[in-house]
């Protein structure tokens, strides 16, 4: 496959994957997430290859979110299929993969992209970082691990409040609730990432496999969850509230939702 829309770097054991769409703030289409899928595929079957940094090319995002114009007029089964399809080939893949990912979060990280980084195992965020989930305000719930990633991370009541609000936190937001493991002026972020890579690459990869698999095991519960929410996600799309949320995205207006 044809990565044109990211930029693969390798230094030493360690592979550098950026997303390159800085036009559209590095937002997510289907084509980035097969791209981001082989990519990843790829660098968790490589020998040499022991530690793996996410991130978005520019200094204000990370990933913005989905690329809304992609999805708008869906069905309900088209977007069950959207989500289930992205659990499957990208999101679920990184959270059970045997070499360790680190997301280096570089400015906004919103929606899609805040579920991107959440199923890394790692996440540091540069200070100009901005993270939330903002898909209530589009008539819509988070469809990619975020509904059960988020609560895994923050608590019940942080996530529920994040979701429900469509807030955003900032960085040191995000690291207090345990959203972000470490803040670092932008310049500092990836350095800093590849300080930890290189750190991780000279221990031994058979044992970071299988310690990677004892901690998902811990959160297999969580498959229900996941499950759920590629149904109400799909749900989501039947409603006049995802029509008004995303036509008024697309037309730059504030939604007008109706009631229940």
């Amino acid at each position: 496959m044809s990565f044109s829309n990211l930029i693969l770097e390798d230094y030493d054991h360690v592979r550098v994957v950026k997303i390159n769409r800085p036009d559209k703030l590095n937002a997510l289409n289907t084509e980035t997430i097969a791209q981001l899928s082989e990519a990843l595929k790829a660098a968790n079957q490589d020998e040499n290859i022991r530690a793996v940094i996410l991130t978005g090319v520019g200094e204000k995002a990370f990933v913005a979110g989905a690329d809304i114009s992609e999805f708008a007029q869906y069905s309900i089964e088209e977007g069950k299929g959207l989500s289930a399809k992205g659990h499957d080939i990208l999101f679920n893949y990184i959270d059970q993969m045997s070499t360790p990912v680190i997301a280096a979060v570089n400015g906004f990280a919103l929606g899609g992209g805040l579920e991107l980084a959440m199923s890394c195992h790692i996440r540091y965020a540069s200070s100009n970082a901005r993270m939330g989930l903002p898909e209530v305000t589009l008539g819509v719930i988070p469809g990619y691990g975020g509904t059960q990633r988020l609560a895994q991370l923050v608590g019940r009541g942080k996530a529920t409040e994040m979701v429900v609000s469509g807030g955003m936190v900032d960085a040191d937001g995000a690291k207090a609730s345990g959203l972000v493991n470490e803040v670092f002026e932008l310049e500092e972020l990836l350095p800093a990432c590849m300080k930890l890579a290189t750190k991780i690459s000279r221990n031994s990869p058979k044992a970071i496999g299988f310690a990677l698999q004892a901690i998902q095991a811990g959160y297999e519960p969580s498959k229900a969850g996941l499950k759920r929410e590629v149904e109400l996600f799909g749900e989501s799309f039947g409603t006049d509230d995802f029509k008004e949320g995303t036509t008024a995205f697309l037309e730059k207006r504030k939604a007008e939702f109706s009631g229940k």
